[in-house]
């Protein structure tokens, strides 16, 4: 699937209408919905806590707080791509602060090329993301089914007092023979012993 067919949520933090606006001009429907906009810190960390989103675009100041840890925030509590606009003044100084995080920063005013680029940047980002996450949840999956199979070779060896070697084999040999997987050997040893 390439990035023009995936979809992205997108959350706009911004005090300045003008500035919503100018985002989502750039942000076709089709690949960015939904889109959702606060006004302040506190209304953004309220949205953030009841869903994820794939893009977050922050223009600071914030009239309740700069912007700065929010947007540290977001990006080490979630695998949201995450954009802070900065005035000019303070870009380095604040680019040296949050660019550790992984947080991409642009000065302000940008242009709308710059900004166009700057979300291709973040749902490239947010791909790669994705892909991370995937790989995570194989591993934990196969980590929780090793846990199942050793536990139901633990019971094996404690009930019908074999070694572990024959307990390994006793699974794997009645998964085969019902052609079913060690897994499913592994549930019905315990929910028998249980």
């Amino acid at each position: 699937m390439s990035l023009k067919e995936q979809s992205y949520s997108v959350l706009i933090i911004s005090a300045a209408e003008g500035f919503s606006s100018a985002v989502r001009s750039v942000l076709p429907e089709n690949s960015f919905e939904p889109v959702h906009i606060a006004e302040n810190v506190s209304r953004a960390k309220r949205m953030l806590a009841e869903r994820d989103y794939d893009l977050v675009i922050i223009n600071s100041p914030l009239p309740d707080d700069v912007g700065v840890n929010l947007s540290i925030d977001i990006c080490s509590d979630s695998n949201s791509a995450v954009l802070l606009f900065i005035r000019a003044e303070h870009f380095e100084e604040i680019t040296d602060k949050v660019s550790r995080y992984g947080v991409f920063t642009l000065s302000k005013p940008a242009t709308k090329l710059l900004l166009t680029t700057a979300i291709g940047w973040m749902t490239s980002v947010r791909e790669r993301l994705r892909k991370s996450e995937k790989k995570a949840m194989t591993l934990e999956e196969k980590m929780a089914e090793i846990r199942l199979v050793n536990r139901a070779k633990w019971l094996l060896i404690d009930k019908k007092k074999i070694d572990e070697p024959e307990a390994h084999r006793y699974i794997e040999k009645e998964a085969m023979n019902r052609c079913v997987t060690k897994v499913q050997i592994a549930r019905e040893i315990i929910d028998s012993y249980d």
